[in-house]
């Protein structure tokens, strides 16, 4: 997954896209859109993923895409770092492992994002 998102990095609106799908697509319940245009029919604008106490968010900003991490505890945002896009990649992909290590249905979700 990671390779080929990075691959698609040099056009934001592919790699948001395709981000966006692949993430939806492996971790449903997990994962939040918002989009633009009427009605929130367009373009995804952004995407947020809960892993346990790790919050992610990849906003599109014009021709970047802003990427965060939060640590979200009770309800509480105790801590909220931005990332580059590869950091942002690589600490989503490192928890997503940790917790396909302990569940099932996120190992079937990260194969699911591994294989696309």
């Amino acid at each position: 997954m990671t390779s080929a998102l990075r691959a698609d990095a040099g056009d934001v609106d592919v790699f948001f896209d395709v981000l966006v799908g692949k993430l939806a697509e492996a971790l449903p319940e997990q994962v939040e859109v918002e989009r633009g245009g009427f009605l929130g029919r367009g373009r995804p604008e952004a995407v947020r993923v809960a892993l346990g106490d790790a919050h992610y968010e990849a906003r599109r900003e014009k021709r970047r895409v802003r990427c965060a991490r939060r640590v979200v505890v009770r309800g509480i945002a105790l801590k909220t770092e931005e990332l580059e896009v590869g950091a942002w990649i690589d600490a989503l992909s490192a928890d997503l492992v940790d917790e396909a290590a302990r569940s099932e249905r996120a190992r079937t979700a990260l194969q699911g994002l591994l294989d696309a």
